[in-house]
């Protein structure tokens, strides 16, 4: 029996497609990235699809599986792309005079937040985890191991890690009460008044003081 043939008449290779005929070669794992930042961010975890995201970048829905597995790990590793400027935090936290730590962390986090070029990947990031356990499991673990344990590491107090997280939790509670469900006064209230009221708290938080 003759091997199958192409439309040019040579024979057809047997076996897995190469990269190239999925649409793949130079840039796709960041056009997949991109396309996949964008599907998480529109229809959030549940309803994104790994052929969407293929479409979108446009390479076979194989090629993404490839890269990166199944629909969790490509959320995974779009959501660190995504979150990336929070996790310089650390640096920008521990820099400086530990007496003013909490000052600079207010500052850092909350203007993630006041930048829509930033905030948006966040609200869809929040938005995945808050609706979905695996998305939640995956953001759980990036903010904990790539995040909150490395200011821990550094705190000179007790219970570190509850400290950092304490810390955290009131920043995002702020966050989400100011751009996610715009809560008056607090959602139009100036910046620079917001982290004046704010920064002894998260100083107190930071440094084990009563």
């Amino acid at each position: 029996m003759s091997a199958p043939r192409t439309g040019d008449g040579a024979p057809r290779k047997r076996g897995r497609p190469a990269r190239t005929d999925l649409g793949g070669g130079p840039g796709a794992r960041e056009r997949i990235l991109t396309a996949a930042r964008a599907e998480f961010a529109e229809r959030g975890y549940d309803k994104a699809s790994i052929r969407a995201i293929a479409r979108g970048a446009g390479v076979d829905p194989a090629l993404v599986h490839h890269y990166f597995g199944p629909k969790e790990q490509i959320f995974a590793a779009a959501i660190e792309v995504a979150f990336a400027p929070a996790l310089q935090a650390p640096d920008v936290v521990l820099k400086g005079s530990p007496d003013t730590a909490g000052e600079r962390m207010a500052r850092f986090f909350l203007g993630l937040w006041e930048d829509p070029v930033t905030r948006e990947p966040l609200l869809a990031i929040v938005r995945s985890a808050v609706a979905n356990e695996t998305a939640a499991a995956v953001f759980r673990d990036l903010v904990s191991s790539r995040l909150m344990a490395r200011i821990a590491d550094e705190l000179d107090v007790a219970d570190p890690r509850l400290r950092a997280e304490l810390a955290a939790a009131h920043l995002v509670g702020i966050a989400m009460l100011r751009h996610v469900i715009k809560v008056e006064p607090l959602a139009s209230a100036d910046m620079e008044e917001v982290i004046a009221q704010v920064a002894p708290a998260i100083q107190r938080h930071l440094s084990g003081a009563s």
